[in-house]
């Protein structure tokens, strides 16, 4: 029994992945760019979302990303789209106690190293962390992540949360799919493949 740990996530082309929803999403560190990803949505998007969407067995959230969805989804009719993702598992990481209001939420409380590891260990199926930035960082120095779902979009930001922040682990990751939407938006599988590589252009 193990959960495979899947981060799907919205970045710009230089990688960041902060506020893609609207304004005041995550204006954290005076971000400014809120929004960026709308005007980018199509049928494609919708598509590739939902497949995302139907592969998950379980929700693996940070406190933060927790607290945006959860003021939004279950208040979404079911037949809205609404179904899967209520009445999914969720798990929320944090350091400290909190009450859960979302339907099928348990809480994490502790070093996220070791909670997701747990939740890894005990659990079959798809496990999808969703945004999540802080959350990610931790999960990648631990190398718990199997693999990365990306939807590049058109846009450079030049500031904000980076999926690859500086300080990262270094990885090697190999390409297992990848399709381009009509708007131009690149959705990318990377499965990590260990330490990286090196070697010399003769």
């Amino acid at each position: 029994m193990a959960s495979k740990l899947v981060v799907s996530t919205f970045v710009s082309l230089d990688g960041v992945m902060q506020g893609p929803g609207g304004a005041g999403e995550d204006d954290s560190n005076g971000f400014p760019h809120g929004g960026w990803l709308p005007p980018h949505v199509d049928e494609d998007f919708g598509r590739i979302m939902g497949e995302v969407l139907e592969s998950a067995d379980g929700m693996l959230l940070g406190r933060k990303s927790y607290d945006i969805l959860n003021s939004y989804w279950p208040n979404v009719p079911d037949e809205e789209g609404a179904a899967q993702i209520n009445g999914m598992p969720k798990y929320v990481t944090t350091r400290s106690p909190m009450e859960a209001t979302w339907r099928n939420t348990h809480v994490l409380v502790g070093e996220a190293a070791q909670t997701v590891a747990e939740v890894k260990r005990t659990t079959d199926g798809v496990l999808l962390v969703q945004g999540s930035s802080d959350l990610i960082r931790t999960l990648q120095g631990a190398d718990l992540i199997d693999e990365y779902r990306l939807l590049i979009f058109p846009v450079v930001l030049g500031q904000g949360k980076r999926l690859f922040a500086e300080g990262t682990t270094p990885a090697g990751l190999k390409l297992t799919g990848s399709s381009t939407t009509g708007a131009g938006v690149i959705h990318v599988r990377y499965e990590p493949q260990g330490k990286p590589a090196y070697g010399a252009v003769a």
